[in-house]
């Protein structure tokens, strides 16, 4: 029995000249999680601030949404009554030569027209009348999805 108890003790031991640690054959993966982990959090918190356009409330309704595969041209009315092409103000005399200037397409560029919620509905139609009597044919009104209850 001694001599069962003395083998095992040196069996723990190792030689003096010998590697006391093996090479470790695994990657560590922690740090790289956490970067990972970082960065998400960072990208969640910028691509909120990366959408730039003018703040409007738009109506809502129940019509389905459109598939458009190019970005179209987008004409806004804000709850002050100012136009915006894009998001650089400009007045109603304006929109004609600056669409003319700005679609590629000709009158076939797609036109999106975005008014505010607040704002009144003889407006909208003004800047939509000037813009289809100017041979656009492809104007179309934005509006949000209806929230459900």
């Amino acid at each position: 029995m001694a001599m069962s108890t003395a083998a095992a003790g040196t069996q723990g031991r190792r030689r003096r000249g010998g590697r006391r640690h093996r090479p470790m054959s695994e990657i560590n993966m922690t740090p790289f999680i956490d970067v990972m982990l970082v960065l998400l959090i960072i990208f969640m918190v910028a691509a909120p601030l990366l959408t730039v356009g003018v703040p409007l409330d738009l109506p809502q309704t129940t019509a389905a949404a459109l598939n458009v595969d190019k970005q179209p041209l987008k004409v806004s009315v804000a709850k002050d009554g100012k136009i915006y092409l894009m998001e650089t103000p400009i007045k109603l005399d304006e929109i004609v030569p600056k669409l003319q200037a700005v679609a590629k397409t000709g009158q076939e560029e797609r036109i999106y027209v975005f008014g505010d919620d607040t704002i009144a509905y003889g407006r909208v139609a003004e800047v939509m009348a000037t813009i289809t009597a100017a041979g656009y044919k492809r104007v179309a009104l934005v509006t949000a999805p209806a929230q459900k209850k």
